[in-house]
């Protein structure tokens, strides 16, 4: 399947080339080998000088540590903005490419491509620079990274590169400084394969079918929802009933369901940045609940019954009756007290009852 997006170009400055060996495997192999992404590959000690090729000196006003020299990285940056290729890296196993894709299968037309934001000199490459200083990596720069033409990441080591080598950057580059967590760790390379896998994966034609990264965590502000497949018991364990009712209406509001839930449980804080609506609310708020009534003889038409209670906040699933007893099993945010007088109030002018509602 043709790309309509230009391949995108990945080049990853470090003292230990060997750790970018991962970029060669999996999805980013494949997408290097089907000319989708290319990768470049440059030892920093090739600008090195002196026998040592040293990389480092001691920081300026003292402290501990090790400071990476301006005068290594200066001319690196230059050379491959220049157009300096490096190491290429090609993919590290051969992919079948004989099967059809998800979006070939499914008759879903790419992404087209977009321009990078607004206002940015694209004509300038991005160059990343990881860095526990940096400004978190969302999300939301995956997706505008993967409109990019033409990434350079910068890989420190020991305390950091000199600050200079960024302000003297921005001639060549658009510079971000940028961190994947609370946490220092001991180089960037890591930060790099992260940040690479998040962005190279959004770009059409790599991971085949397009739902698969719309659906993810963080595309709409909400962590993912748990995932099932077969068998539907494992080990005792059943996956919920509603995934094999064949019912994908009811799919659907289970997973946004369990995504608002997950969210609110483990990242509170997501639901504060993102517009919910009312339905949102319901089900952030709702509880499962069952009320049981004595109605007598009383006539009960359950659509009716449905239709009020939910004008009441009550959602009833299911209404069973027989000769005496009335159970309705819904959900509500309502308080239990209220959920029992939601359906005594819906019940037909007149009606003797007695009944309670549990949670």
């Amino acid at each position: 399947m043709s790309n309509p997006k230009p391949a995108l170009r990945l080049d990853v400055v470090t003292i230990f080339p060997e750790y970018l060996d991962p970029l060669r495997h999996a999805l980013l192999g494949k997408a290097i080998e089907q000319g989708i992404l290319s990768v470049g590959v440059h030892d920093l000690r090739d600008w090195a000088t002196g026998n040592h090729k040293s990389v480092d000196a001691p920081p300026l006003g003292g402290g501990p540590g090790m400071v990476m020299k301006p005068e290594v990285w200066g001319p690196a940056l230059d050379d491959i903005a220049a157009g300096r290729t490096g190491t290429e890296l090609d993919s590290a196993a051969k992919h079948r490419n004989d099967k059809l894709r998800h979006d070939d299968v499914a008759n879903v037309a790419p992404r087209p491509y977009e321009s990078p934001v607004a206002g940015d000199d694209a004509s300038k490459p991005l160059l990343l620079v990881p860095t526990p200083a940096g400004k978190p990596f969302t999300q939301a720069d995956a997706r505008a990274w993967s409109r990019e033409e033409h990434i350079v990441f910068a890989c420190g080591r020991y305390e950091g590169i000199d600050q200079r080598v960024f302000e003297d950057a921005k001639q060549r580059y658009r510079v971000r400084e940028v961190s994947i967590g609370d946490y220092v760790l001991i180089g960037g390379e890591v930060a790099v394969l992260v940040i690479a896998e998040a962005v190279t994966r959004l770009i059409p034609g790599v991971l085949g079918n397009t739902e698969s990264h719309e659906e993810d965590s963080f595309s709409d502000g909400l962590l993912e929802g748990p995932s099932y497949t077969k068998p539907r018991v494992w080990r005792g364990i059943e996956a919920p009933e509603v995934l094999t009712s064949g019912d994908h209406k009811k799919v659907d509001a289970w997973r946004r369901e369990q995504s608002l839930k997950r969210t609110r449980a483990v990242r509170p804080e997501l639901l504060e940045q993102v517009e919910l609506s009312e339905e949102d609310r319901f089900m952030l708020d709702s509880r499962e609940v069952v009320s049981v009534f004595e109605v007598g003889g009383q006539r009960v038409v359950a659509k009716q019954l449905r239709r009020a209670l939910k004008q009441a906040g009550y959602r009833a699933e299911t209404i069973e009756r027989n000769e005496t007893t009335l159970t309705v099993k819904g959900r509500t945010a309502l308080s239990l007290e209220d959920a029992t007088q939601a359906v005594a109030d819906a019940l037909p002018k007149g009606t003797q009852w007695s009944g309670y509602t549990a949670g």
